[in-house]
């Protein structure tokens, strides 16, 4: 992470250190705040969140298994897919996230 974006997270006077590096920390943070923002609305396979989102679905799978692991993303098998839903944890830091994500959104 640079030195602008360390003193800017600090500003923000964040506890949650494992979710500013995955949305912050990496450089695909914008997309992986929009696919976390459509499963707040609602659960979703990685096939609708690539068709609603216009991105690939490699994509799509590369940023939700980053989050999954991570454990802010739960999923269940269905019949021919995963369907992805926010997990507690997230649900839990959802002040943080909102932060972050305006934080991302704002910066040049």
């Amino acid at each position: 992470m640079s030195k602008k974006k360390d003193i800017n997270i600090e500003i923000l006077n964040l506890s949650n250190r494992d979710l500013s590096n995955i949305l912050i920390g990496r450089k695909g943070g914008k997309t992986t705040i929009k696919i976390i923002d459509k499963l707040l609305i609602k659960p979703y396979n990685a096939n609708q969140l690539s068709n609603l989102l216009e991105l690939d679905y490699k994509t799509i799978l590369h940023h939700i298994n980053i989050v999954h692991e991570h454990k802010y993303v739960d999923k269940e098998k269905t019949k021919n897919s995963n369907l992805y839903y926010p997990s507690n944890k997230l649900i839990n830091c959802l002040d943080e996230y909102y932060l972050i994500k305006e934080f991302l959104l704002n910066e040049k």
